[in-house]
């Protein structure tokens, strides 16, 4: 266009005005398309932005979110895993192998005796053991017939995971009043967190009842124990032992542990020696001690195993009671002395919203365990039966008298005695 407004046609003479009009038509039009194209763009013909449009909404119609609904109150359930370990019988040649195998400052060295079991405690709150006898750092060390074992002892079992000792049994008095002094003043320098049952300080001590709180459940400890191998208690002892036919006070005892704790488990060192029958007395005391607010009845002393079962309370609880764990670690000479239990259970306590407290004694289970020991009784240590094989039955030192022990053996005797129901090997 720029070349048709300034050069004329050659030929023909063009009207300046002519020429005028020819060359801003395109303009316009230009100007249109341009108009048009922005309308277009814009939305004024049909182009739709991808730009997002939003349109506010009016006051009234925006609608306060419905409120999250209150969750409905969850019952509160608590729990403690609990076991108990028979006889920790520590004769001559346990001690003297403790004392060969210490190290540095240590006078004597039992974890050892013990570390089998270590793994198997730390999945309980709460492990218990009948200290069959007495722990010192003060006296010699001594065996059968009167007991006296080095505190260490003791203290390698609190390393092992134990942390409730009873204390009641037939060796109680054997080292008279030296012996409880002694006893006292060990068990009051190990850690808070141990307990001990089965020693009083008098009648007037009589009213205590230990007692202590684990995941939030109360536990009370009772300890009695039947005889002291006709060794009296001397006025001059700081501490005594309950007897079990002293059922007066032991019936005021575990009312009063009813009264204070959620469960009540009590030690009864009771039978007859190395016999696997439960005897009628045995089974009375277990009646009463239920009836009496008990929850759980651990036996120990006859050295070997014994049946349990399931009694029923006056008030309709149900109770637990093992008459005989057996040994868990000694040096005694009979094969099924060789073969203990450690019980477990679980207790648990629900609390639903309205406050009511229900509580149940669940799942008891007894698991064999064996002393093992080498020739003379050498290496002594204690296993649990699903840890223990047949090669080290067979390599046991107390083949020499009994060559029938082995590990099918182990196995046959505590089904023999105890109600398949509660045995677990796993």
């Amino acid at each position: 266009m720029s070349n048709h407004s300034s050069r004329p046609s050659e030929g023909k003479h063009v009207p300046h005005s002519t020429a005028s009009s020819r060359s801003r038509l395109p303009y316009w039009c230009v100007l249109v398309a341009l108009l048009a194209a922005l309308g277009f763009c814009f939305g004024f013909g049909g182009f739709q932005s991808d730009a997002p449009t939003t349109t506010e909404p009016e006051a009234s119609s925006i609608l306060p979110p419905e409120p999250e609904p209150e969750p409905e109150p969850q019952p509160v359930v608590q729990t403690v895993d609990f076991s108990a370990t028979g006889d920790n019988l520590i004769h001559a040649k346990i001690y003297q192998q403790a004392a060969e195998r210490a190290v540095g400052d240590a006078q004597y060295s039992f974890d050892y005796c013990y570390q089998n079991l270590v793994s198997f405690y730390s999945g309980y709150d709460v492990n218990w053991i009948n200290q069959e006898t007495l722990c010192t750092d003060e006296l010699e060390p001594s065996t059968y017939p009167c007991f006296s074992t080095p505190g260490d002892c003791a203290r390698a079992l609190y390393r092992a995971g134990i942390r409730v000792f009873s204390l009641s049994n037939n060796h109680t008095y054997d080292k008279g009043t030296s012996g409880i002094a002694a006893t006292l003043r060990f068990w009051a320098s190990m850690p808070d967190d141990v307990v001990t049952t089965g020693l009083w300080r008098g009648e007037a001590d009589y009213g205590y009842i230990p007692v202590h709180t684990v995941n939030g459940i109360t536990i009370a400890y009772l300890s009695y124990t039947e005889h002291t191998n006709g060794i009296p208690r001397k006025d001059s002892m700081e501490a005594n032992i309950i007897y079990t036919n002293q059922t007066d006070v032991i019936e005021q005892q575990v009312k009063k542990a009813a009264e204070l704790a959620d469960f009540v488990v009590v030690g009864t060192h009771w039978g007859v020696e190395d016999s696997h029958t439960v005897t009628e007395a045995q089974q009375t005391l277990a009646q009463q001690l239920a009836d009496w607010g008990a929850d759980v009845v651990v036996g120990t002393h006859p050295h070997v195993v014994q049946n349990a079962e399931w009694r029923t309370a006056a008030d309709g609880r149900p109770v637990f009671v093992a008459y005989s764990l057996g040994n868990f670690l000694s040096t005694q000479s009979k094969k099924d002395q060789l073969i203990g239990t450690i019980l477990t259970l679980r207790f648990q306590k629900t609390t639903d919203p309205d406050g009511t407290v229900t509580l149940e004694l669940l799942d008891p289970k007894l698991h064999p365990t064996v002393t093992h020991y080498g020739p003379s009784k050498s290496e002594v240590r204690a296993y649990l039966y699903r840890d223990y094989t047949p090669e080290l039955a067979n390599a046991h030192g107390v083949r020499a008298n009994y060559s029938d022990f082995n590990y099918d053996y182990i196995r046959a005797t505590v089904e023999k005695y105890i109600d398949p129901a509660f045995l677990d090997f796993t």
